[in-house]
């Protein structure tokens, strides 16, 4: 688990905002779940041999013998929230989530114990048209990131349940007769969770799975049409993606569309967003049927993608505005005057020297501010009604302007770019 310090803060703030504006605009609405949810909802959804149940959850039991635990990831949560509030009965529903996730595994570059995803989940939705919304969504997003040449979609249908199993037994058996050829991951998910071995990163068992029964004879007619028409969608939307018929979901739930984004451009190949569709789990978790799709997307992944790509403009990053100093103690009044009036007139980010020092010190602390214009007020100014502006960032000269309609003034050089 990290700290996220504040000159990571705009990075994060950049994104989010982001996403945000775009989960907006397809008319998402957000929801808040707690931390905490009881043990048993994350067995019933995610499945009791996954990695993340067996392995991977913070569970304790509370005063009351309560088992709990803190939430590995949003869907579940989103859906129990909005079953019991009686948000799915015959509505539909565009939802989406954000904040902390916690699995105990080992941490590796970009993934943490305690991590932030964004989700959005929509509900009382059947047809492959909601599919493709919620894809190109997601791919709205990366233009608006500006990382869109960086990432790839990964598709594939995992079909319905009977379809699943009836590949899974003979999966299964092809791949009995070759344990000795397994690597040991794998080797355990032949006895827990068989269809994540077609997403084992090791070479040999990749190999092996080249002769193994072909998920593409067992799927339905059904979800053979839903797949197919979901690629027509994203065809005509312009949205390209890569058909990868071994891609597969860490969790039970998932049926039918899955998909996700991968990108390269931080090492190995990594996902910075996946999802899918989950009919049966609202159902499975005591509601009535519901037809439903959604994604989550890994904050801190998407945070280094953004930086490595030098994505994130600096305005951005730009704290504030301007620094302002009254010099000595006859003119903090002014000066503190003149910073309220610079955040209510022109919606600046005004940082106003506190505490005192040296005019040297206090300009070092200006500088070291990040602020694009330094403000001081001393003696001279206060008697002739004016302020000293110096440029921190570019190699306009300083000057004196009239306190009257400074704010218009300020801002019109901030435009034109002389503080940079």
């Amino acid at each position: 688990m990290n700290d996220l310090l504040p000159d990571q803060s705009p990075v994060w703030q950049f994104l989010e905002t982001k996403v945000k504006t775009v989960l907006q605009r397809y008319g998402y609405a957000e929801v808040r779940t707690p931390i905490v949810e009881q043990t048993e909802l994350f067995k019933r959804s995610i499945g009791e041999v996954t990695d993340i149940v067996e392995k991977e959850m913070y569970t304790f039991e509370d005063r009351n013998g309560d088992s709990l635990t803190l939430r590995p990831e949003g869907t579940a949560s989103c859906v129990r929230a909005a079953e019991q509030h009686g948000l799915l009965y015959n509505q539909v529903q565009r939802l989406w989530y954000t904040g902390p996730m916690f699995r105990h595994e080992r941490p590796q570059k970009g993934r943490y114990r305690q991590f932030h995803q964004i989700g959005a989940e929509a509900f009382g939705m059947l047809g492959p048209d909601i599919d493709a919304e919620v894809i190109l969504m997601t791919a709205r997003l990366w233009r608006e990131l500006g990382i869109e040449s960086a990432v790839e979609l990964q598709l594939n249908t995992l079909a319905s349940s009977e379809a699943r199993a009836a590949f899974k037994a003979e999966l299964v058996s092809y791949l009995e007769s070759r344990k000795d050829q397994l690597d040991a991951d794998s080797l355990r998910r032949l006895e827990t969770n068989p269809l994540r071995i077609l997403d084992s990163k090791d070479a040999g068992t990749q190999a092996l799975l080249d002769g193994a029964p072909s998920f593409n004879d067992f799927i339905d007619e059904e979800s053979r049409l839903h797949f197919e028409q979901l690629c027509q969608l994203l065809d005509a939307a312009g949205v390209k993606y890569q058909i990868n018929p071994r891609l597969v979901r860490g969790l039970d739930y998932y049926g039918k569309t899955v998909f996700e984004w991968v990108t390269t451009a931080l090492g190995a190949q990594g996902t910075v967003c996946a999802g899918g569709r989950y009919d049966g789990l609202v159902e499975q978790l005591g509601g009535r049927h519901t037809p439903a799709v959604g994604f989550a997307m890994g904050v801190e992944r998407l945070v280094l993608l953004l930086e490595e790509l030098n994505a994130v403009p600096d305005a951005a990053r730009q704290l504030v505005d301007v620094y302002l100093i009254g010099i000595g103690d006859d003119n903090l009044v002014p000066s503190m005057a003149l910073a309220e009036s610079l955040r209510t007139e022109a919606g600046m980010n005004v940082q106003l020297h506190c505490g005192g020092g040296s005019f040297k010190s206090q300009m070092k602390k200006a500088d070291r501010s990040g602020a694009r214009l330094a403000l001081f007020i001393g003696s001279e100014e206060r008697e002739a009604g004016e302020v000293s502006v110096k440029y921190l960032r570019s190699g306009a000269e300083q000057e004196r302007l009239p306190l009257t309609n400074i704010s218009m003034a300020l801002s019109e050089r901030l435009n034109k770019g002389l503080g940079e």
